[in-house]
């Protein structure tokens, strides 16, 4: 039996249920499951209280469940019972499951339901995903209903439905269940991409990624660069209040362009594990059109980096009109929807900067800083050398000839061609020598490796 069939067997098993409990004009089981406990907690009848419902979105579950978990143990009395009822608890609301559970004893008490949720790169929580909370809030008994998102079902959001008699509680529950999701966020100081949903648009889920553990000696920049990223993005974090009360803004854009390889993404790897204060959101390819959310996000657990790679692929002609650039501009509203005062910034990286540079001309003061990640200089390729071939029998002669001959390549063609080399002396059996990495160099220069060198971002060499 497929899904949709056991569905629709277990809807129509229900209804047959509703229809024979009202023949016979009596609740079942002397009514022996949900509706007692929940009448004793609340001290009135639940069918009679109003139920507040608010949702929340699937990737904050797991900061909705820590939340009330915290706020119902300041309690002096807590409890937590399961609602039986199989599939069709998911499609009515706790007013109806009660209203049902009350007349015809369709939804008795049963386990509560839980669900592994991650909340790092290497740590997850078992969350309630369907389970009525009942504890005290201000002094007034209060029940929730924890239900988490069922995206198969139409239900793309988490929802917490809270029962309170006293006037005003669970507004104010609802507002200190906010207060508290934002104080212990498990998103906070993470690095984070946003994923889709198979079901629904929008946002469905979130990975979390280890932070990169690079050096300042494993990037190759022209002198300053990296001081002047560093400057602009932490530095602006770690003095906020002095800027603030000089009355300047805090929110920033930065715009690291330059060819293909030649380190800007390396580059913002040794931002994000240096500057482990800030929560990341990294967008790229087809997630770069969460670009709103991902700024609903930064906002909300500022200091925070939102990393944009590649946005010339989102600035080019998304339409049939000339010039349409529906997406890069969401970014641009995006960064301007910022108040000056949110510790926030965009990092964008394009290999075009052309592409990008009339848009933003449209919308002046979004970017603030641009900095150029050129192809590398002698010198610099000499650095890039020595780094990937730290360990291997080179010459210090060789590495200086190597680095003199490939004029106008990038730092990902100096890796290939150390890779390359260590591959020639494998197939011998041997370790590699001078005469491989010259060998290398000769492969990767000549006439037939034209389309090897554009793919790794190179330009035009001579051997």
């Amino acid at each position: 039996m497929d899904e949709r069939t056991a569905q629709f067997v277990e809807t129509f098993r229900a209804f047959l249920n509703e229809v024979v409990a009202e023949h016979r004009g009596a609740p079942p089981d002397d009514e022996s499951a949900l509706l007692p406990p929940v009448r004793e907690h609340l001290g009135v009848d639940p069918r009679r209280v109003p139920v507040v419902s608010e949702d929340v979105p699937a990737y904050r579950f797991v900061d909705l469940d820590i939340a009330l978990g915290e706020i119902e143990r300041r309690g002096d009395r807590h409890d937590l019972v399961g609602i039986g009822g199989g599939e069709q608890r998911r499609h009515h609301s706790l007013s109806e499951i009660l209203e049902n559970a009350g007349r015809f004893g369709q939804f008795p008490l049963g386990p509560v339901d839980y669900t592994s949720v991650a909340t790092g790169p290497d740590d997850t929580r078992e969350v309630v995903a369907f389970g009525l909370r009942l504890f005290r809030f201000g002094g007034a008994p209060v029940a929730v209903l924890q239900r988490a998102a069922d995206p198969r079902y139409g239900s793309a959001a988490a929802r917490m439905e809270v029962l309170a008699a006293a006037p005003g509680t669970a507004a104010a529950l609802i507002d200190a269940v906010h207060a508290q999701m934002l104080a212990s966020s498990v998103l906070r100081r993470q690095v984070l991409t946003l994923g889709g949903s198979d079901f629904e648009p929008g946002v469905g889920g979130i990975t979390f990624h280890r932070r990169p553990a690079l050096t300042p000696d494993d990037i190759i920049l022209p002198a300053g660069v990296l001081d002047r990223l560093h400057r602009h993005v932490a530095g602006v974090a770690r003095h906020r209040d002095r800027l603030r009360a000089a009355g300047q803004h805090l929110k920033r854009g930065l715009l690291l362009y330059g060819p293909p390889g030649t380190g800007k993404t390396h580059t913002v790897r040794y931002l994000l594990g240096a500057l482990p204060e800030l929560t990341v959101i990294l967008l790229a390819g087809p997630s770069i059109q969460y670009v709103s959310e991902a700024a609903r996000m930064a906002r909300a657990l500022q200091p925070a980096l939102v990393v944009l790679e590649d946005c010339d692929l989102v600035a080019e002609d998304r339409g049939h009109h000339p010039g349409a650039q529906p997406l890069l501009f969401e970014v641009l509203e995006a960064l301007d929807g910022l108040a000056d005062d949110a510790d926030v910034a965009f990092l964008l990286t394009t290999n075009r900067v052309d592409v990008l540079e009339p848009a933003l001309a449209q919308r002046p003061g979004r970017v603030d800083l641009a900095v150029e990640v050129p192809l590398p200089d002698q010198a610099a390729r000499r650095l890039l050398l020595a780094r990937y071939a730290r360990g291997l029998p080179f010459s210090s002669a060789a590495l200086d000839d190597a680095a003199a001959r490939a004029d106008g390549v990038t730092a990902s063609f100096v890796k290939e061609l150390v890779r390359r080399c260590v591959l020639i002396a494998a197939e011998d059996d041997r370790d590699p020598a001078d005469d491989d990495l010259a060998q290398a160099l000769r492969e990767m220069l000549g006439e037939a490796q034209n389309v090897t060198r554009s793919l790794l971002g190179s330009l035009q060499v001579t051997s």
